[in-house]
């Protein structure tokens, strides 16, 4: 009943772990796996990143707002962890760079992948992730390397800070698999005892129900325009959630921030997305889109 094929991988629903919030040990994500329909891992890059220092993550009422840094070991010590990932739902390897070649290497580091994920959207590390995805040319010659190196499905996360359509459009012609929308957005707080930002990196990416609106009208937008699969991401925290991006024409959706309240989230969400099937006498597949007039 919530089955669905994304770029040629089966999926026993449409449910996705959002990179970056079970952190870069198997034993997290091994604890998810029996509930979702994938899990894409933290980004990774070649030589790794220590990350910021604490504080790195607040909650506040609207959700999160974090400043990791893109922590991550070295990518050939982190595929290593990854041999112990128990292989219950497909994995796929969120990776992160500064050139086409590192991306490329990176895809031959992870032979355990069922699929990659570009991460061409995280707000708050210079050189990497959304200063990237605002170059198109450069961000179309990282699809194209990445697809040359590899002929497993190949995922792109842009922002919604980036002109999306016109990204996602040239995205597509360079053959990418399916797109991802959005990572978390350019955000900070200030602590007004102490009168300074509250976060070691100042800024950093808002994410939560502050953002579902926005990252909503994005899935919305992009399935006029495009082919492939769209991923739908942003402030997802229940079933009636969920149903309103793949209405609006996401074919499968991930969650990062609800994790952190609860790693039961995904359960709950799938029984209820079976409830909704069920009553309403339908299949997950012939929702995708209904939203469009």
């Amino acid at each position: 009943m919530l089955e669905i094929e994304l770029c040629g991988l089966q999926l026993k629903n449409p449910l996705i772990l959002a990179s970056g919030v079970l952190g870069s040990h198997s034993s997290s994500l091994n604890e998810i796996a029996k509930d979702v329909g994938a899990v894409v891992t933290k980004s990774v890059s070649i030589e790794g990143r220590e990350g910021y220092k604490n504080p790195t993550v607040i909650n506040w009422k609207c959700g999160l707002l974090n400043a990791v840094g893109l922590a991550s070991p070295p990518a050939k010590i982190f595929s290593e962890e990854l041999k112990s990932f128990n292989r219950a739902c497909p994995l796929i390897i969120s990776l992160y760079g500064k050139s086409p070649e590192e991306f490329s290497k990176l895809t031959e580091i992870f032979e355990i992948a069922d699929a990659f994920e570009l991460n061409l959207s995280c707000p708050h590390v210079k050189g990497a992730g959304m200063e990237i995805g605002k170059d198109l040319e450069l961000s179309c010659e990282i699809v194209k390397a990445t697809k040359k190196s590899t002929e497993k499905p190949v995922i792109a996360k842009i922002s919604v800070m980036h002109d999306y359509i016109k990204l996602a459009k040239e995205l597509e012609k360079a053959g990418i698999d399916a797109i991802a929308i959005s990572n978390t957005l350019p955000g900070m707080k200030i602590d007004i005892i102490s009168k300074k930002p509250v976060l070691s990196n100042i800024t950093g990416g808002v994410s939560g129900r502050a953002i579902k609106p926005i990252a909503l009208k994005a899935v919305y937008d992009l399935y006029k325009v495009l082919e492939v699969p769209i991923i739908g991401c942003g402030g997802i925290t229940n079933f009636e959630d969920a149903l309103e991006f793949i209405m609006a024409g996401a074919k499968a959706v991930q969650i990062g921030s609800a994790v952190y309240y609860s790693k039961r989230v995904f359960y709950s969400i799938k029984e209820s997305l079976i409830a909704f099937l069920r009553a309403n006498k339908c299949k997950l597949t012939e929702l995708v889109g209904v939203a469009h007039i």
